[in-house]
């Protein structure tokens, strides 16, 4: 039994196994969908015709065979009433003998209906009943409706049997004919069986016929479709082949252009988007290459005199108390906006190095409590001069992770910095989680909020919800999209939702381990029930 159960184990897997196969064949393949429906539709079409075909000639077949029988039958009716018509009536004792000669005389006639048996049953008389020899090895049957028919209402009727033979039981087909003489001499029953095996080996014969000739017309026409679809279908495949080979970067990529057909236009044309495409994509990396040179020269090359400005800006901040009131304010915003722009030409140099493919990640391991307490540290004078509570909920257990604590803590501290400046002067919430292969960590604030529909750009470059909001820390624009980059480089993720009125979270998950994929986050990103995910990048 155990033996029998593992066998059906094996038998349904590999049975699922190649429907599988079949329906993934299916899906990716038109030339396979339209060789089987063409044969599908073929075949279906082949066997209704064949069917009616076949019937048609079965039914001709058997009504030549039934009308060439009844004229047998009712030549056979008026030569024996002919002859008993010449007796004397029922006690003419020449009665059985002429029963006799009679059916022998049917029996050896001959004509269309080919070979056949006699039999000449009495009704009203004590003659014996006479059949021909043809009838000595059947075990003869007369068919009760038959002789109803024939007997009680002098009709001449058919009826189709089977018959046994008597020396090895097989049965075959007969058409049994039956017709009443009625004479003189008495009432009689003429009954003739005509065997129905040459005919059905005609109608086998005509059937597998059939079949062998729609057969090979379904494959016939199967195999044109899938010739005709592969020469449609073969430029297709080759012109997708191609369009990914351009979308791995291979720019050089074209198809191959044979005749001056729909298909050849169809080539050339792709070629021609394919050209253009190239001098477009090439026309915009000179542009973007250009642009990053761009942002990398100035940011350099406003270092220098930026810090002769600083420098000045501190001697005129530090001695801003011998200044009248006008002067001192201008000191003063001189020098916090000398502070803002070393932030933005410092970010603008991370992002020019994000753009350029020269960031690298030095990754060692890392307790993340010990990032996020550091990174508290740092915001937490921000905070207290907003009215910001920072609330931590760490584990217990230290969270080891191969990052890079540089990387991360500034995104720690990006995260809490846009926590505290929207937050309001309410609280902001940091927790953090971890699983068997990834470590989390939440900012949530209870400020103005994040709309849902702006929880997909949020990272982008200077990017603003309202630009005419007063901000209070001065931020460039650029920390958010720092920060996805730095989450991105560790193959982690940054998400946001939020909701206007109620307040923003974000979301950094890092993987345990340098190089592992992510596939979920040990800490949900929810905010209400109409919280909005991030598309993670």
């Amino acid at each position: 039994m155990g033996r029998i159960r593992r066998a059906a184990g094996r038998l349904s897997h590999a049975v699922g196994a190649a429907a599988g196969g079949v329906l993934q064949l299916w899906r990716r393949s038109l030339q396979f969908r339209i060789t089987t429906t063409t044969l599908l539709v073929c075949g279906v079409i082949v066997l209704v015709l064949g069917f009616v075909l076949i019937k048609q000639i079965t039914d001709g077949l058997l009504e030549s065979k039934v009308n060439s029988a009844i004229d047998a039958v009712e030549s056979g009716q008026r030569s024996a009433a002919a002859q008993l018509g010449t007796l004397g009536g029922s006690g003419d004792p020449e009665l059985q003998s002429t029963v006799l000669e009679i059916d022998e005389l049917l029996s050896a006639r001959t004509g269309t209906t080919g070979e056949f048996g006699v039999l000449l049953k009495p009704g009203d008389t004590d003659v014996a009943a006479a059949s021909s020899r043809f009838l000595d090895g059947i075990n003869v049957q007369i068919p009760p409706g038959l002789e109803h028919e024939v007997v009680d209402n002098n009709n001449l009727t058919y009826q189709y049997t089977r018959l046994t033979a008597k020396l090895d039981g097989s049965s075959a087909p007969y058409l049994v004919v039956g017709t009443p003489v009625v004479t003189d001499s008495g009432s009689f029953a003429l009954y003739y069986y005509f065997p129905l095996g040459d005919l059905q080996q005609t109608v086998s014969l005509v059937q597998n016929a059939v079949l062998a000739i729609g057969g090979l017309l379904v494959l016939l026409v199967v195999g044109l479709a899938a010739l005709v679809t592969r020469q449609v279908v073969q430029p297709v495949r080759v012109a997708a082949r191609t369009a990914e080979r351009l979308s791995a970067g291979l720019l050089a990529e074209r198809m191959q252009i044979d005749g001056e057909d729909d298909l050849a236009r169809l080539a050339t044309s792709f070629n021609q988007m394919a050209v253009n495409l190239q001098q477009q994509i090439l026309a915009l990396e000179d542009l973007s290459r250009l642009q990053r040179q761009f942002t990398s020269d100035v940011s350099h090359e406003l270092r220098t005199p930026l810090t002769t400005i600083r420098m000045a800006a501190e001697v005129l901040h530090d001695g801003r108390a011998g200044f009248d009131e006008q002067t001192r304010r201008s000191a003063e915003l001189l020098y916090n906006e000398v502070d803002r722009f070393e932030l933005l030409l410092a970010d603008l140099l991370e992002i020019s190095r994000y753009d350029a493919g020269f960031a690298v990640l030095e990754a060692e391991p890392h307790d993340l409590r010990q990032l996020v307490n550091r990174a508290v540290g740092t915001i937490a004078p921000l905070a207290a001069r907003a009215g910001s509570v920072l609330r931590i909920d760490l584990p217990r257990q230290p969270a080891i992770a191969d990052v890079d604590a540089r990387r991360v803590e500034r995104v720690l501290r990006n995260l809490l910095g846009n926590a505290v400046e929207h937050g309001e002067g309410r609280p902001v919430v940091i927790a953090m989680a971890q699983d068997a292969h990834a470590v989390a960590v939440t900012v949530r604030d209870n400020g103005v909020g994040l709309a849902p529909k702006d929880a997909e750009t949020v990272f982008e470059r200077f990017w603003r919800a309202d630009p005419s909001r007063a901000r209070q820390t001065g931020g460039t624009g650029l920390g958010l999209s720092i920060a996805l980059e730095d989450a991105h480089l560790h193959g982690g993720w940054l998400e946001a939702t939020g909701q206007l009125g109620v307040g923003a979270v974000f979301r950094l998950t890092l993987p345990l381990r340098a190089g592992e994929d992510l596939r979920s986050s040990p800490l949900p990103l929810e905010m209400t029930d109409q919280a909005t995910e991030v598309a993670r990048g």
